[in-house]
Parts: structure tokens; sequence; C-alpha cells
């Protein structure tokens, strides 16, 4: 399978609830999913999505 892969970066004053709701937001109406989370001691978080590569165009991310 192939794949796109979407890098965001959210800064430290994104709290964990809020950040699970726009990435909820993204997996249900673009198709996204969760591929990695990575937490830094500052409190900015790096995050990828990732969803199945089809020839019809699909919406993008929304920031």
């Amino acid at each position: 399978m192939d794949y796109e892969y979407a890098p965001l970066r959210l800064p430290p004053n994104v709290d964990r609830l809020t950040a699970a709701a726009q990435l909820a937001i993204q997996a249900e109406f673009s198709g996204w999913e969760l591929a990695r989370v990575r937490l830094y001691r500052d409190g900015t978080r790096q995050v990828v999505l990732r969803r199945r590569r089809i020839n019809q165009p699909q919406p993008g991310l929304s920031y």
C-alpha cells in the first residue's frame, strides 16, 4: 500500500484535549490516521498523519 504523510508540529500551548479534537476532525473529514506522535521536553508535539493514496483528489489539511 502506498501512503501519503503529513507532518505537523503542535506548539506547547496546545493542550492534549485540543490536539486530540483537531486530529479527530482531520481523521473524520479528510481520511487521515495517526501514524506517530512525539512529545518533546518543551511541550511541543511532532505528529505524523497518514492516509492511503488514491487517484481522486481529497481535501488537504486545514491549519
